[in-house]
């Protein structure tokens, strides 16, 4: 498929999606779901303008999907506005810690016993599928700052540290098929690099360069007055990209990085706040849209005012920034994956795929993710949306990169496609009346209240 059949494509699906938006609000599924059928019809099923294989595309596919992920980690930790003491952060952690696993090791032994793989590519297709996807799982984040929904927060920090949390399992299981097996020789040392000292580093990395560069970003634009024609795109941009840098120079997880250099510069606009409740965007919505300095607003916002005006522009363009890429690379990505999944679907993905949503996940929430105070019918809902997507795409890409060939690999890449696209597809159609459901059964309680 040439360059020129590419941006047919996309400037296909964008026209499609703008002009039919009022339509295709109304459907019961996501747009993800539109897309991974548009790329159906562009593949070998329908159109064939698509010939390729996984793993001619896996080169560069790992870095496009990298780049997402990226985005969309950085872009969720702003949206993160809670200390990492307060109680929302709780259901996070054990969704990102004993959840995952409990996912990997149930993912895992439905291939071992249910479909007779090996031990080390049956963990490995547990690692690939173990993180919830922070791109498409947009409905079930949190929508913005003030949003302190218990089962949205859990969910939005789950999707930000599963994907660096996953890797460290991505290569637990690669060493176990290298060495075929015999763990007493690389565990320790797997354990102490990959795991001990990769988590924390990454994620104290990523905060401290976010939350020093945005206070130093807000100070010098409070003192020179350029907030509204500073290029605020450019300083998400290289948060991201040096966060990922420094991490992987230490050997630590560049994904934690850009998901905590998003919170700690959502941190800064806090400390500029004053820790006030109100997120600083909603101060700065007094400032008209034209012109370039603080000095035509000052009669509207006052003195000690101004550095929340400067923190609240920042921090709302860099979200409508990093959403708009989200979005155009969601579009490419998932289309990417309708048309792969003619030469790779397997339908052992059914009983797998489900087997995760309906089984394995379901009872892990419910039974590790106590003393939060999330009702049970919170947890099983936060059971329930544990959607696979991107990242699972990145994993795959860099596995068979980095050393997965030969017949697991072709296993690896047909039920890794197949689980994301049900996924896609069952979340998809599903998502959307639950979490309706969910906000009125709120709202009557609210009310009742």
């Amino acid at each position: 498929m040439s360059f020129l059949h590419w941006m047919a494509v996309l400037g296909s699906i964008l026209l499609i999606l703008t002009l039919a938006s009022a339509y295709l609000r109304w459907l019961p599924v996501s747009t993800s779901a539109l897309y991974l059928l548009f790329g159906l019809a562009i593949g070998p099923l329908g159109l064939g303008l698509w010939e390729m294989k996984f793993e001619d595309v896996a080169p560069w596919l790992e870095h496009l999907t990298e780049v997402a992920v990226l985005f969309s980690l950085f872009s969720g930790g702003m949206k993160l506005r809670l200390r990492f003491s307060d109680p929302a952060w709780r259901s996070a952690y054990l969704l990102a810690g004993p959840v995952m696993v409990a996912c990997i090791l149930g993912v895992a032994l439905v291939g071992h016993y249910g479909f007779g793989l090996g031990v080390g590519l049956s963990l490995m297709i547990g690692a690939v599928l173990a993180p919830t996807d922070p791109v498409l799982a947009s409905l079930v984040q949190v929508n913005h700052a003030r949003d302190f929904d218990r089962l949205r927060y859990g969910l939005s920090g789950e999707a930000g540290l599963n994907d660096g949390m996953a890797f460290p399992f991505v290569f637990f299981a690669l060493l176990w098929i290298q060495h075929e097996g015999a763990p007493q020789e690389w565990a320790g040392e797997w354990a102490l690099h990959r795991l001990l000292w990769a988590v924390p580093a990454g994620l104290l990395i990523g905060f401290v360069l976010g939350r020093g560069v945005g206070r130093l970003a807000i100070y010098l634009r409070t003192r020179h007055r350029d907030a509204a024609i500073s290029p605020n795109d450019f300083l998400a941009m290289a948060l991201i990209a040096l966060s990922y840098w420094l991490a992987e120079t230490v050997s630590a997880w560049g994904f934690l990085a850009a998901f905590a250099a998003g919170i700690g510069l959502r941190h800064a606009e806090v400390a500029s706040s004053d820790n006030s409740s109100v997120p600083a965007e909603e101060v700065a919505m007094a400032v008209p849209k034209e012109g370039g300095t603080l000095d035509e607003v000052k009669e509207q916002v006052s003195h000690t005012d101004e550095p929340k005006v400067v923190a609240g522009l920042l921090v709302g363009e860099i979200l409508s920034f990093g959403d708009i890429v989200e979005r155009v690379l969601e579009v490419l990505l998932v289309t990417l994956l309708g048309a792969l999944l003619a030469f790779h679907w397997d339908w052992r993905a059914v009983p797998l795929g489900l087997a995760l949503f309906c089984i394995v996940r379901p009872l892990s929430v419910v039974a590790l993710v106590r003393g939060n105070s999330l009702s049970e019918g919170q947890r099983w809902l936060m059971g329930w949306f544990g959607i696979r997507g991107i990242g699972s795409l990145y994993y795959l890409a860099y596995v068979l990169n980095h050393g997965l060939e030969g017949p697991a690999a072709h296993e690896a890449i047909g039920l890794t496609l197949s689980v994301v696209a049900l996924s896609i597809c069952v979340h998809g159609l599903t998502t959307q009346p639950l979490l309706d459901r969910y906000e009125r059964v709120k709202g009557r309680r609210k009310g009742g209240d």
